[in-house]
């Protein structure tokens, strides 16, 4: 396989990658050939892949307005993938052109691009580092430069958690990530379940199957899970919820099913 002038040195490309697989889904163009054939596996069980990822990134613009609009314009966006139209910066800049992000990703195509995209952009950051080590991003130049960790920020886990195993314990990386932030902060993720979807949890367990002989193993949690991760934050109304049903810009009754797939919320810190 040629390796495209986009792809970084060290990286293998024969092995998918969530990131890219997500980009696929999304229309994107960095991806490879590889990713493409994973995902059109999964698809063959759960062909609305595509509209899931949709919500997800049509409930974080939602929630970065949100966040503008309750006074943050920081922001730490955790899993942040490759950039695509309307990430946080461009969403949250039109509400307020001040607004600073810093981006975490650990997969090296999403920095790399990320970091390409960015370059020169002094309101913005992206660094390399894994959700299972909050510490690291914590104690980043990036974070240390650009967030100012005494005022509110936006912690953004959007299509991240359901990565990270149970025996990496996410809930106690959220609680560090929560507890070194300031009152009035929030908290905005998404996560996967079998809960809401129009497909049997059966059919949809083999799409799973698809990203575990990747080596991505895909953790579809309960509601009663998920809100786990909220512990420490005040939810916001209207809760956890499916994605297209959380302060909606358009009748819930015209998405697509498969966007009710999983569920969204976001938190504020007391």
């Amino acid at each position: 396989m040629e390796r495209p002038a986009w792809a970084p040195q060290g990286i293998d490309i024969t092995m998918p990658s969530v990131s890219r697989i997500y980009d696929y889904y999304l229309g994107g163009s960095h991806n490879f050939e590889v990713d493409r054939e994973a995902a059109r596996r999964a698809m063959e069980f759960m062909p609305g892949l595509p509209k899931i990822m949709q919500a997800n990134r049509a409930f974080m613009r939602r929630a970065v307005r949100f966040a503008v609009d309750e006074g943050i314009t920081q922001f730490l966006d955790i899993g942040s993938g490759i950039p695509t139209f309307g990430n946080v910066h461009e969403v949250a800049r039109r509400a307020d052109p001040e607004s600073r992000v810093v981006y975490v990703d650990h997969d090296a195509v999403a920095v790399a691009h990320s970091r390409a995209v960015l370059d020169g952009d002094d309101k913005t950051a992206v660094v390399a580092a894994d959700l299972r080590k909050p510490q690291d991003i914590l104690g980043s130049s990036e974070v240390e430069a650009l967030l100012d960790l005494d005022r509110p920020v936006a912690l953004l886990l959007v299509a991240v958690l359901h990565f990270v195993e149970d025996a990496y314990d996410p809930c106690t990386a959220v609680a560090e990530l929560r507890d070194a932030l300031a009152p009035g902060s929030m908290i905005a993720l998404t996560h996967a379940s079998y809960e809401g979807m129009p497909i049997p949890a059966e059919q949809a367990g083999q799409a799973v199957g698809v990203y575990k002989d990747i080596r991505n193993p895909l953790i579809m949690r309960s509601r009663e899970e998920i809100a786990r991760f909220f512990e420490g934050y005040d939810m916001v109304e209207p809760g956890l919820v499916p994605m297209p049903r959380w302060r909606p810009d358009t009748a819930p009754e015209e998405e697509d099913p498969y966007a009710f797939s999983g569920f969204a919320g976001v938190g504020r810190k007391a």
